[in-house]
C-alpha cells in the first residue's frame, strides 16, 4: 500500500513525508534535502541495480540523488528518474547533481560533457553540477593506485578558472541551477572564492565521524558554501584499491555502537544521523531499501543529545579513506600532496 499526497510520487506506507526532510539553504535562496542517495556503486553494484534502487529510494521518501559522469550508471538511472517524474512529482521537487569528470577540464569539453549527463539523466536542467576533482588527471577505470596519467599535472589555478567560467556559462544558459566544486582544499576555494564570477554553492567533500574535516567543514559554512559529505558510515564498499591497513571503521567505533544499541538501529544509520544534525548534507550510498529507508528516517527522528553529538565529535581519527593516488603528477609523491595539509598548493 502507498498514500499519494497532491502533486507528489506515490509515498510507501513505512516511507517519510518529503516535507518532514531537513532543507539546506543555499545562499541562492534555493533548498536542497539535507539528505540524498549516493549512486556511486563502487566495483560491487550492477547499474541495473543503483538505478532500482533510486526508485525505491523516490517511494521512501528520498527527493534528492548524487550522481556522475564517472559512475557509469547515469543513462540507467535517467530512465528511473524519468519513471518517477512520470509518477506524477514536479520536477522542482527533486536535487539532482552530477559532475564533470576529469578529462573533461578543456573549456571545449566543459559544456558537451555536460549536454551529455544532461542527455543521459533525460532532464530538461540539473540542480547542481560539480567539478569532480580540481585536477584533470585521468586513469583508466580499476587501475592500481601507482597508476599515473602521462600527461598528468598539479592544480593550475589558471586553467582551473578556465573550466569554472564554462560552468558560470551553463548557469548563464538556464542548464544548471547551481554550480560547485568537490574534493577540494581551504587554498584551493580561496583562490576561488576571489576569482569567480558566480560563487559555489556546495563543496562535496569526504565526511564521517573518523573523518571531520573541521577546519574545511568550518570554512565552507561561514563562506556559505553548503557542505555535502560523502562516505558519511565510512564507505565499507569502497573499492579494494582504495583500502589501507590503518584506515579507520567507523561503525565499529565504541561511541557509535553505543548510541546505536540505545536507539535501536545500525551503526550506519548513527553515523548519518550526526551528519545531517551536525549540518553537513550527508549522500550515503545504498541498494537495499531497508538501508536508504533507515538513513532517510534517521533525519526526521528524535535528535541524538548533546552529549551524544559530542561523543561522536570525539571519534574523529583524521582517517582520509579517499586519498586520490591516482590523480598524483608524479612519481615518488604521497597521497597528501592533493590536500594541502600545510596551506599552500603542492606544485
Amino acid at each position: 500500500m502507498s498514500q499519494t499526497t497532491p502533486g507528489s510520487f506515490a509515498i510507501a506506507d513505512d516511507g517519510v513525508d518529503p516535507r518532514r526532510v531537513p532543507q539546506r539553504v543555499l545562499w541562492t535562496g534555493a533548498r536542497m534535502p539535507a539528505i540524498g542517495l549516493g549512486t556511486f556503486g563502487s566495483d560491487r553494484f550492477s547499474g541495473d541495480d543503483i538505478a532500482a534502487a533510486v526508485i525505491g529510494a523516490a517511494e521512501v521518501g528520498y527527493r534528492h540523488f548524487d550522481c556522475a559522469a564517472v559512475y557509469g550508471n547515469e543513462h540507467l538511472i535517467g530512465a528511473s528518474l524519468e519513471t518517477i517524474l512520470g509518477g506524477g512529482i514536479p520536477r522542482e521537487e527533486l536535487w539532482v547533481t552530477s559532475k564533470l569528470w576529469n578529462d573533461k577540464h578543456d573549456p571545449a569539453d566543459v559544456i558537451p560533457a555536460f549536454r551529455s549527463s544532461l542527455r543521459d539523466l533525460r532532464l530538461e536542467y540539473l540542480d547542481l553540477y560539480l567539478i569532480h576533482w580540481p585536477f584533470p588527471n585521468h586513469h583508466a577505470p580499476g587501475v592500481d593506485v601507482t597508476s599515473r596519467a602521462p600527461n598528468a599535472r598539479p592544480y593550475i589555478h589558471e586553467e582551473f578558472m578556465a573550466t569554472w567560467r564554462e560552468l558560470e556559462n551553463l548557469v548563464d544558459m538556464g542548464l544548471v541551477r547551481h554550480i560547485g566544486t568537490s574534493n577540494m582544499t581551504i587554498p584551493k576555494l580561496k583562490l576561488l572564492l576571489r576569482d569567480a564570477r558566480i560563487k559555489p554553492a556546495c563543496n562535496e567533500m569526504e565526511q564521517h565521524p573518523c573523518f571531520q574535516q573541521p577546519e574545511l567543514f568550518k570554512f565552507v559554512m561561514e563562506a556559505g558554501i553548503v557542505p555535502i559529505g560523502f562516505a558519511p558510515i565510512g564507505s565499507p564498499t569502497r573499492p579494494d584499491r582504495d583500502r589501507t591497513a590503518d584506515d579507520a571503521v567507523d561503525i565499529e567505533e565504541p561511541a557509535i555502537v553505543a548510541i546505536a544499541r540505545r536507539l535501536g538501529v545500525h551503526p550506519a544509520t548513527v553515523c548519518v544521523k550526526w551528519a545531517a544534525q551536525r549540518g553537513q548534507v550527508p549522500i550515503p550510498f545504498s541498494i537495499y531499501r531497508n538501508e536508504y529507508l533507515s538513513n532517510l528516517r534517521s533525519t526526521v527522528s528524535e535528535p541524538l543529545t548533546d552529549e551524544e553529538m559530542a561523543a561522536v565529535a570525539a571519534c574523529d581519527r583524521n582517517s582520509r579513506l579517499i586519498k586520490g593516488q591516482v590523480f598524483l603528477w608524479k612519481d615518488g609523491q604521497s597521497w597528501e600532496d592533493l590536500w594541502d595539509l600545510d596551506g599552500t598548493i603542492a606544485q
